[in-house]
């Protein structure tokens, strides 16, 4: 083979591996490739966001149960009004909404170009007291707004554990009553009964003038004096 001929070749073969390369490319993306993100999320309209939903069931959870889980979410707002976040549900079960500081709240309000993350210590929280879910699974997790926008995701459903990135995100474990000394053994001591068929006797009445000043006796009268010498 002549060495203007090899050249050829040697350009041709190059021109077919880009061009192979540019058509992997082309398709390497989610769609195609039907890749899932770890953590489920969501867009609603042009301005809310939802990033990295999960379902965090209680320390040492395993297999299918059903109990506390708390919804990790980070909701973000683009647009220039607030919106209102009025229900989450995970299966058939509704979350119940807390502050920061543990208060009680009917919904959880995204400021106007802002995010609020949901869950974890600090933010405020989305409670679920009965979730039926599988622990590694998915669960049908709904977000409803104010404002009539809905969304259903596939949320993962983790245990809080050291062994992943969720330790500290999980319900707080329900207080156990301290084991203080029994009320039996606190109560106050009762008046013994006396033994039937006995009458208590009555208390010793004191003798008449006692603790008034005694008066000293008089001497005997008819004594002799002594005779005179």
């Amino acid at each position: 083979m002549s060495r203007s001929l090899r050249r050829g070749s040697i350009a041709a073969i190059a021109a077919l591996a880009i061009a192979s390369l540019s058509s992997c490319a082309a398709s390497n993306t989610p769609d195609t490739l039907q890749i899932k993100p770890d953590n489920a999320a969501a867009t609603l309209g042009t301005n809310l966001r939802l990033n990295n939903i999960v379902i965090v069931t209680g320390a040492g959870t395993s297999g299918d149960y059903t109990g506390p889980a708390n919804v990790v979410v980070n909701i973000s707002n683009t647009a220039t009004t607030p919106a209102e976040l009025q229900s989450i549900t995970v299966g058939n079960a509704s979350a119940t909404f807390a502050d920061a500081a543990g208060a009680p709240q009917p919904t959880l309000v995204i400021p106007a170009g802002s995010s609020v993350a949901i869950g974890g210590q600090g933010n405020p929280s989305a409670s679920v007291s009965a979730a039926a879910v599988h622990i590694g699974g998915f669960a049908n997790t709904t977000f409803a707004f104010k404002d009539g926008q809905k969304v259903d995701v596939q949320a993962g459903v983790s245990p809080d554990s050291d062994k992943n990135l969720y330790k500290g995100f999980g319900p707080t474990p329900a207080a156990v009553p301290s084991k203080s000394t029994s009320p039996a053994a606190t109560a106050p001591a009762t008046q013994a009964t006396p033994p039937a068929g006995t009458t208590p006797s009555a208390p010793a009445t004191p003798a008449t003038g006692a603790g008034t000043a005694t008066t000293p006796a008089a001497p005997a009268t008819g004594t002799t004096a002594p005779a005179a010498h």
